[in-house]
């Protein structure tokens, strides 16, 4: 294709010639990086291939169930699947599992006991889990139910507090909760390799606390999963990186038989677990999302590389900088003001392929203490390994930038940010 036409696609859509320039200029120093993603999702294809051939899935796999959902073989052998790529004993991965925080909530609700206490070494967990935990007040919270939570923050360089660790671990700590990725927060999010030392000094502590990971947005990133260094679940939602932007719901658990079990019993019922649960009509895009999750991660990586590269150049502080290594597709940009916030949504949304022509505003979303605004024109509502921006509205004005099916998606939307903040006066070309 000749360069002129391509010149001429991006300025039809509203990318001007100096901000198309600007990217290519920053795209032409990133061929390293973009070379070195893709030889982890070339690696993580094939664990995904060879686990689908070793649980022999099939063409009834995709057929699914109804009612009840007995001898569903397609859930079944999902599962199996599942098991196979996190090198676990079992997996719980269904559609009845509404979104990332459900699945997180089902995993510590169901292995936790009254009077039992949960420790976060890692700091404070996601906005949402604050009222699951109990840390605001809610309905049905694990403090409602006599179960006690615990803080260590991290260092002000990042790393663990191990003495404040060590003092916190005591005779009730039944469950440690390691979130992966940063959430709202500016703290570095952690490598399976820094998530495999931290699950290795507390259990020197307590050798028999069980250890869950938050494992959302950090699915094949890297080649190996927290499972594979010593967690006893690893827990995340479908619509982020495992669902490759084809699942329409849906979480999992992947762990220990016993941890899976519990969480099985508290998402059914005592006595069903695993048994029941029908997967409707959703198993092909289950299998095929699975199938296609590490090269669409690999998309988004290369996104969040490009939007690091070019926010600093801009100078904006970016987390993580543009020559970090990456354990999640989350890019934090701060802005210091809620108009640049705001308007880098603006240039997400108009980049989407569904509601391109909406106006994102900050709202009230239930489960966070500050208005959110969240740019998401998306195929399936709330897809996060989609093209996607949010940040709460309030100081010091953060925008956290996700996801990109395609590569030259998570391009263009990038580029359309940077438009829309020109646009508005807030940066010069």
């Amino acid at each position: 294709m000749h360069d002129q036409q391509l010149k001429s696609q991006y300025s039809s859509l509203g990318i001007s010639a100096p901000v198309l320039q600007f990217g290519e200029d920053i795209l032409a120093t990133l061929t390293d990086r973009f070379s070195a993603i893709d030889q982890v999702a070339e690696y993580n294809q094939l664990k995904v291939l060879k686990s689908m051939q070793e649980c022999q899935v099939r063409e009834a796999c995709l057929t699914g169930t109804t009612g009840y959902g007995y001898n569903d073989i397609g859930r079944e052998t999902l599962e199996a699947v599942y098991a196979g790529i996190f090198h676990t004993q079992d997996a719980l991965v269904r559609p009845q599992i509404t979104c990332g925080t459900h699945a997180l909530a089902l995993a510590l609700m169901s292995n936790l006991r009254p009077g039992d206490e949960l420790l976060s070494p890692v700091g404070r967990p996601y906005d949402t889990l604050e009222e699951v935990i109990g840390i605001r007040p809610s309905k049905g919270s694990l403090a409602e139910y006599g179960i006690t939570y615990a803080q260590v923050d991290l260092l002000p360089n990042g790393s663990f507090d191990y003495d404040g660790i060590r003092n916190a671990v005591n005779p009730r700590t039944k469950l440690v909760t390691i979130q992966r990725s940063k959430g709202y927060a500016t703290r570095p999010t952690l490598s399976v390799k820094r998530i495999g030392e931290l699950i290795s000094f507390v259990r020197k502590i307590k050798p028999d606390v069980i250890c869950m990971v938050d494992n959302c947005y950090g699915e094949f990133v890297e080649t190996v999963e927290p499972t594979d260094v010593g967690a006893d679940m690893a827990v995340g939602s479908l619509i982020k990186n495992p669902g490759g932007g084809l699942a329409p719901i849906g979480g999992y658990i992947a762990g220990t038989k016993e941890c899976v079990e519990n969480a099985a019993y508290r998402l059914t019922s005592p006595g069903l677990g695993k048994e029941v649960g029908a997967s409707l009509g959703v198993l092909p895009n289950f299998y095929q999302g699975l199938f296609l999750a590490p090269t669409v991660t690999a998309s988004a990586l290369k996104g969040a590389i490009f939007a690091a590269s070019l926010y600093e150049r801009l100078g904006f502080s970016v987390f993580p900088d543009s020559k970090a290594s990456r354990h999640d597709i989350i890019q934090a940009v701060t802005f210091g003001k809620p108009e640049g916030v705001i308007a880098f949504c603006k240039g997400i949304q108009a980049a989407a392929p569904v509601d391109s022509f909406v106006t994102p505003e900050p709202w009230d979303m239930p489960g966070y203490d500050a208005p959110v605004i969240m740019a998401a024109g998306a195929f399936v509502s709330g897809s996060s390994i989609e093209l996607s921006a949010d940040g709460p509205i309030r100081q010091p004005y953060t925008v956290y930038f996700q996801g990109g099916l395609t590569w030259p998606h998570a391009k263009f939307g990038i580029l359309k940010s940077v438009q829309s903040l020109a646009d508005e006066g807030i940066i010069k070309m």
